[in-house]
């Protein structure tokens, strides 16, 4: 059966059906971090929410390029017009080379991104690598009347882009509101008006991340690099750009505006953005200061943090919600989220455990025949993870069902079971079991180890020797095995 999938259009402002410009091929195009400091939770949701949809599209048999940005030059607050670039701020500081800085972070974010089995995107281009592209973006805005240049910084005119076109349209903000907000501050320097943003500055004397251009030695601001990178690698216009809902504005309404005023038509046709985490509701951030990084959610050393967490839980903890819906970090929903992703994991490994029967009982074939639809679904309602999750759920209740022997299943429908179950969990959610990931070259071992010790107990058990057979069992309990007698006889799991 052909899936539908419907996503929802933050420009639209509703759930649309996709359907690709180019089908079966999809241009993907998602903001990236900019590389000047160790990735944090906040970095991983937007990284997740769109590794799923990236999944779920070639899943579904599309032929995605995906497309994520480095952001190694501009990191400049907003609209990139004032203060310093973190980059070259922390390169001063720690005497390095500006991209020296750049490379270590963006190693650090490929680790991070690793860690939470987030796939590589088709492309990840660097802003750096992209200044002739800028520049040609800038070249044709002015060419078409829609930026200025004053003292060797080129500027976007708003308000001449809003006489012809809509300035606001993703975001619903009205222009007159932003230009007299705009104007209650002091003065307007360089810029007819203060709303204008940067496509071009000028670099100060000691600026050093600066390249040659028709108006100046200078850098490009920040909008124009992933207006520039998308046309390059997806064309002049492609399916989806994504990223946080932080960036809807002013970040992704200048990208709009950049693509229309140079090329006079919309660049993108869907535009996803996944909503915030927050701590005590307030957004997680590095300008917040409020942030905690990967690294110290692996390890748990942070003074918020009660313990480490995997990357698993985190992955899990993020994809338990809505992406569009926020996420509030406490330990004792981490904690929720560990225990929930343990008993997840465990339910899918006692499948090898099922014993197939003849036939199937009534409520095991009539769940097997709807489930792999409940998760198609849940999946086409605009990825609601959390519904997929809970259908995860309610397979592992009926594998449980089946190792009571309180339920039985024939071998087709424990094969549907199984593949479904495969399927969504580990190739759509992503989740994988960090047990074995961890355990590799010693799973064996464990295995061969408690198996013998629980051959002497069974042998205990057919002496009605209970005082050693409950021995054993306490004792493996305490090096961190359950184990569960059952009427087929004894199963065993490492817990973490």
């Amino acid at each position: 059966m052909k899936q539908t999938l419907l996503i929802y259009n933050t420009l639209s402002r509703s759930k649309e059906r996709f359907e690709p410009m180019h089908a079966p091929n999809v241009g993907m195009y998602v903001c990236g971090p900019t590389v000047y400091g160790d990735p944090h939770l906040g970095h991983a949701r937007p990284a997740i929410t769109f590794d799923i949809l990236f999944r779920y599209l070639r899943h579904l048999g599309y032929k995605v390029r995906y497309v994520r940005n480095i952001t190694d030059v501009g990191h400049l607050e907003h609209d990139a017009d004032e203060g310093d670039d973190k980059i070259e701020k922390k390169a001063r500081l720690e005497q390095l080379e500006p991209m020296e800085i750049a490379q270590h972070y963006t190693n650090r974010y490929h680790d991070a991104m690793n860690a939470l089995n987030v796939l590589p995107p088709s492309i990840e281009p660097h802003a750096t690598g992209h200044i002739i592209e800028q520049q040609q973006l800038v070249r044709q805005i002015m060419e078409n009347g829609f930026a200025y240049e004053s003292n060797g910084s080129v500027y976007f005119d708003i308000e001449a882009y809003n006489k012809r076109h809509r300035y606001g349209i993703l975001s619903g903000r009205n222009l007159e509101n932003i230009v007299n907000e705009s104007r209650a501050l002091d003065g307007v320097g360089e810029k007819r008006n203060q709303a204008d943003f940067a496509l071009w500055k000028k670099a100060s004397p000691e600026h050093i991340m600066r390249w040659p251009s028709p108006w100046s030695d200078g850098f490009p601001g920040w909008h124009c690099e992933c207006t520039a990178m998308g046309r390059k690698y997806l064309g002049e216009e492609f399916d989806i750009h994504g990223g946080g809902m932080d960036l809807v504005f002013p970040h992704h309404e200048c990208e709009i505006a950049q693509a229309v005023a140079s090329q006079d038509k919309p660049m993108v046709k869907y535009w996803m953005h996944n909503n915030m985490i927050t701590i005590n509701g307030q957004k997680m951030g590095k300008s917040l200061g409020n942030f905690i990084t990967l690294e110290q959610f692996f390890k748990g050393e942070h003074e918020s943090l009660e313990k480490a967490y995997s990357p698993m839980t985190i992955r899990f903890f993020i994809l338990s919600a809505h992406y569009r819906g926020t996420v509030d970090f406490s330990n004792e929903a981490l904690k929720a989220s560990e225990k929930g992703l343990e008993r997840l994991m465990s339910g899918i490994a006692d499948i090898q455990r099922i014993q197939p029967a003849d036939v199937s009982s009534d409520n095991v074939k009539t769940f097997v025949s709807t489930f792999r639809q409940k998760c198609y679904d849940a999946m086409n309602d605009d990825l609601q993870t959390q519904i997929l999750i809970s259908h995860l759920f309610e397979a592992c209740h009926i594998i449980n069902t089946l190792l009571d022997h309180k339920a039985q299943i024939n071998a087709e429908d424990l094969a549907e079971l199984t593949q479904t179950t495969h399927i969504f969990a580990f190739d759509l959610l992503g989740l994988r079991a960090e047990h074995a990931d961890n355990n590799a070259g010693r799973e064996d071992a464990f295995g061969k180890v408690v198996d013998m010790v629980l051959s002497l107990r069974a042998q205990a058990r057919e002496n009605k020797d209970w005082a050693t057979c409950d021995q054993i069992r306490d004792m493996l309990k305490e090096a961190g095995f359950e184990v569960k007698d059952t009427k087929d006889g004894c199963i065993w799991k490492l817990n973490k």
